[in-house]
């Protein structure tokens, strides 16, 4: 687009239309027949010049690069590291995303009154506008960082709550900063404090978060119980392609019905993990990890390609050495207002403490990546969001460079420790292991908080034996009086499972997982269960 220049046909426009800014969409009435168009670009500025166009739809970088993205993220996860730290890793992506948001909010406001009173600030730059940059920068994205923490092998419980955080936190940027956009005081946009307003902004969070959620949590569910009671194992290929197209038919219906597709998919790819790959022939296991193992792969590459291009062919950049200044010092500071009190009040309820060196390789590691600078893309039409933008592009790159190319000696220079065996905490009884420092660790299922472990106990009892082929046969965790519902729901698979074998003599762990008696064989390894 560059090296071919095609000339504007401007000998029909009508320069009626007066507005502030760009909309993104204009209903035309034509003969009254309402016609809906959408923005491109600016093809001409104020001077007469013509302005070259090197960029695509945002939207559909940010509906069909980020969804591999993000259901890789959900369905590569290991489950029982997740799940044991599975409370402190939903605070610090709920609370902390939220903290940070409103810390950075808060530091940017102040930095751009003190703009405005030196005469630096050269448009409208409203507190709804910092709010928003608080919630793009809040998503984490310390690819880099994971990265070089699965190559060395880093200790367990610091991968896993780093890459819940990343992966959660994505989520809630996502619905937060449409929630600020969808702040809007009643009459003319005066971008005034409007209790009204607010409470809207709250209920738009909750509905789209929550709608998400239980959309790609639905359509994983439906897939685990497809491919449970068909024969669908029997044809690899066919299994393949039914997983790929469920668990992309997640987003198009998310969107369909007005949520966030993003979210939608990665909790599809959370249930599709924890459920529907135990159903999976190994073939089509192999398959869908090396797929969206590739297309993750490819995503992310175009991306980070796109970041480069982007930075040297926009048009409007806007490069304020305060305002740019004021991002470092707000996100340092919005990260640190996220880790450090988050982990100390999450200490005072748990076993397995935060060390001190988690808590300083958690806020060196707070990367921005791809997703917010899909955040930050998506609307570049005022003066405030190309600010933003071009400030969001140096954060990334800083973040990236500086922060993921320093990872090995802060690992270093903290003493954590590598090369740890992701195999050694897979015991989910209360027996207790040694790790290979001598230190003595507990099962996942005791050290989580209580309503973790009812929520464990209620999964392995109930969801997975429904959902899955593996676990105990609900023939024998379901009360009597459901046998002939327990005997229709549970495949003959799970049967052969050794678990479900009810050798003689048997030893009762009744108390292990439920009120509902357990059967094992005594020399059956607890590891298996």
């Amino acid at each position: 687009r560059f090296g071919v220049h095609l000339p504007q046909d401007l000998s029909d426009v009508t320069l009626t239309c007066a507005v502030n800014s760009s909309p993104t969409t204009i209903l035309v009435n034509v003969s009254g027949r309402f016609y809906e168009y959408s923005l491109k670009g600016e093809v001409q500025d104020s001077k007469g010049h013509d302005v070259p166009n090197v960029t695509f739809d945002p939207e559909v970088f940010f509906n069909i690069l980020l969804p591999p993205i993000i259901f890789h993220a959900g369905y590569s996860l290991k489950r029982r590291h997740f799940f044991r730290n599975l409370g402190s890793i939903l605070s610090y992506a709920f609370v902390g995303t939220l903290t940070t948001c409103f810390v950075t909010g808060l530091v940017m406001y102040g930095c751009v009154v003190f703009m405005k009173v030196i005469g630096q600030l050269g448009g409208d730059f409203f507190f709804t506008d910092c709010l928003f940059f608080g919630a793009i920068v809040s998503a984490t994205d310390p690819v880099t960082v994971l990265a070089i923490f699965n190559e060395l092998k880093v200790d367990v419980d610091l991968y896993a709550l780093m890459f819940g955080e990343s992966v959660l936190n994505d989520a809630v940027a996502i619905v937060l900063s449409s929630s600020i956009v969808a702040y809007q005081p009643e009459g003319d946009n005066r971008h005034t404090f409007d209790g009204s307003a607010l409470l809207k902004s709250l209920g738009v969070f909750l509905g789209f978060f929550s709608g998400s959620f239980a959309m790609g949590a639905a359509t994983g569910v439906m897939t685990a119980l497809v491919t449970k009671f068909t024969k669908l194992r029997d044809f690899p290929l066919l299994e393949t392609a039914l997983f790929f197209l469920m668990s992309w038919s997640t987003f198009l219906l998310a969107e369909a019905c007005g949520f966030t597709g993003v979210v939608a998919v990665l909790f599809c790819g959370i249930t599709q993990a924890h459920y529907t790959y135990n159903n999976l022939s190994a073939e089509s296991k192999s398959r869908t990890k090396q797929l969206f193992e590739l297309l993750n792969f490819l995503a992310e590459n175009f991306i980070f390609s796109y970041m480069g291009l982007t930075f040297f062919s926009f048009q409007h950049h806007v490069f304020n050495p305060l305002f740019i200044i004021g991002a470092f010092l707000a996100i340092f500071l919005g990260r640190a207002a996220n880790i450090y009190p988050l982990s100390f009040l999450l200490n005072l309820g748990r076993k397995n403490k935060i060390a001190s060196n988690f808590q300083h390789v958690m806020m060196f590691s707070g990367l921005r990546g791809a997703m917010t600078f899909a955040l930050s893309i998506r609307d570049t039409a005022t003066y405030a969001r190309q600010m933003m933008f071009s400030t969001t592009l140096l954060i990334v790159f800083f973040t990236v460079l500086v922060c993921g190319g320093g990872t090995t000696p802060v690992l270093s220079l903290m003493q954590i420790r590598v090369g740890v065996d992701t195999d050694q905490d897979n015991s989910v009884s209360s027996t207790h292991v040694t790790a290979p420092d001598g230190m003595t660790q507990r099962s996942t299922k005791h050290e989580s908080a209580w309503p973790f472990r009812l929520w464990y106990t209620f999964d392995h009892n109930y969801l997975k034996p429904f959902l899955t082929h593996s676990g105990p046969p609900l023939t024998s965790t379901l009360p009597a009086c459901c046998g002939p519902i327990a005997r229709c729901l549970t495949s003959t698979q799970a049967y052969e499972m050794p678990m479900a074998c009810p050798p003689p003599p048997p030893a009762r762990l009744g108390s292990l997982c439920s009120e509902a008696p357990v059967w094992f064989s005594p020399q059956m390894s607890l590891q298996t269960h």
